[in-house]
């Protein structure tokens, strides 16, 4: 183990001095034991603040697998079907439009159902120039964020009933594209157990795993610890300061409104370990189960079929199916790994990455906060490193 850990802390020292980061953490824990971490280089390197263990990052889209435990306790407890029209819990999703290549406006040829959004293949886009419904979109997260500016800020299910006005990419189910289905169960939570979205991450997941630092909010007394997002500046050749809030997101504040489902999570990597080993070990954790067995299974699982999974074509995916809200890794050789066939997880906007892997029943955890990274040559090379040094 000792070679290993010297690997991988080179790995994390030359991104470092090399200009590709400015600081990361990283955990490795097997049988529920840490096996190795480390914290290096800066959390805030204009004011001098170094990386710690308890240094809070913005998870971005590793907040989808959160959500996805939400959607599934639901439906485990009878209150949701995964079957069901998303217009069950959003009106306003009931008579959907359909936009083609050429524009052209169809109507859908059946209702987005509550498995299409864990899976991404519901139609629904981010906000992009890949399409007119992605530039439709992009609008629409510029004018929220014009509105929440002049002090009229939307709630999570305000954007849910706003993204609604807009046409799909595609007839539900026909393919897999990555957008804003989250957040759309994020308000579905809302409507189904009746409680705030924050509230109820809080009040069944976090404060039942001692996710002590773990939500929507960045409390003042804990602004210290908050990582700063850095991004590539052309000007200096280098990384410097992110200051802008994309997704419609609100800056962490307590005085927030919309709790995205896709984005905004806030997390240390030991909490966000917790969160891990549960799913890890099948839903349970110290003794507090959150996820019936038989449900993280169902969760880990690949959904698509070989239609949906043509359009699955990133890079980061080769090798992989997709299950709800995390990849699912079925051909190590595609991807080029050694990890587990049925190895689970995601990655976030700023470059944060999980590998859950059930079979080891292993957790590596690779936290920065770079705009754009997603999955890094740092991470994949992390991984490797860390699985050979599994006994």
């Amino acid at each position: 183990m000792f070679l290993y850990k010297r690997i991988m802390d080179n790995i994390l020292k030359e991104a470092i001095e090399e200009g590709r980061i400015v600081g990361a953490n990283l955990l490795l824990m097997q049988h529920g034991k840490e096996l190795y971490s480390s914290s290096q280089g800066y959390a805030d390197r204009e004011a001098g603040i170094l990386m710690k263990r308890d240094t809070i990052f913005r998870m971005f889209s590793m907040t989808k697998p959160v959500t996805a435990v939400a959607v599934l306790m639901l439906a485990e407890r009878g209150k949701l079907d995964l079957w069901d029209p998303v217009s069950d819990y959003i009106p306003e999703f009931k008579n959907m439009q359909v936009m083609d290549e050429d524009g052209n406006i169809k109507k859908a040829e059946r209702e987005i159902r509550v498995m299409d959004l864990l899976t991404m293949t519901s139609g629904l886009t981010y906000g992009d120039e890949d399409c007119e419904p992605a530039k439709r979109m992009a609008t629409l997260f510029w004018q929220l964020e014009q509105e929440r500016k002049a002090g009229h800020p939307t709630d999570t299910l305000g954007y849910c009933r706003k993204a609604a006005e807009i046409p799909l990419c595609f007839q539900p189910g026909e393919k897999w594209r990555y957008g804003f289905s989250a957040d759309i169960l994020g308000g579905i939570v809302e409507v189904a157990s009746g409680l705030r979205f924050g509230k109820f991450l809080e009040k069944e997941i976090f404060i039942p795993l001692g996710m002590r630092d773990t939500g929507f909010v960045v409390p003042e007394e804990k602004r210290e610890r908050f990582a700063v997002n850095y991004e590539w500046k052309e000007e200096t050749g280098g990384l410097g300061p992110f200051t802008a809030d994309p997704l419609g997101l609100e800056g962490y504040g307590e005085d927030l409104v919309f709790e995205s489902g896709g984005a905004s999570l806030v997390s240390t990597i030991d909490d966000y370990s917790r969160f891990a080993n549960m799913l890890v070990h099948g839903g349970c954790l110290e003794g507090v189960r959150i996820l019936g067995k038989k449900t993280v299974e169902f969760m880990r699982s690949n959904h698509l079929n070989m239609a949906q999974r043509a359009s699955c074509n990133w890079e980061s995916m080769k090798g992989h199916g997709y299950g709800c809200l995390v990849r699912v890794l079925e051909n190590p050789g595609e991807w080029g790994s050694n990890a587990s066939i049925g190895e689970f997880g995601w990655d976030g906007w700023t470059g944060n990455y999980v590998t859950m892997d059930p079979t080891e029943e292993m957790v590596l955890l690779y936290f920065i906060q770079r705009c754009g990274a997603g999955t890094t040559a740092e991470a994949r090379k992390l991984r490797m490193a860390a699985y050979a040094a599994l006994e």
